[in-house]
């Protein structure tokens, strides 16, 4: 899986969870660039990611993501496996 295909994979599910389709994101995209990204949304969207991509992060991981670059090489590096 390319970094792009991940990207556009997360991007709709950002899209999705946020439920705003002129969502685009980036890797350097935080929760301070989208409006409605609080802590029960992180929840939420972190499940959606789950789901889209058929893997579990673990908590160590969620906590210590800092952008959504950061979310998709962990994807990058599970698919991989």
């Amino acid at each position: 899986m390319t970094g792009r295909e991940i990207f556009t994979r997360l991007n709709k599910v950002f899209q999705d969870v946020f439920d705003d389709d002129s969502i685009r994101i980036t890797p350097a995209t935080t929760a301070d660039d989208i409006e409605d990204w609080d802590s029960l949304e992180h929840i939420t969207l972190i499940s959606a990611v789950e789901k889209e991509f058929r893997m579990k992060f673990k908590m160590k991981e969620v906590t210590s993501m800092k952008n959504v670059g950061e979310m998709a090489v962990i994807i990058a590096e599970r698919a991989t496996k």
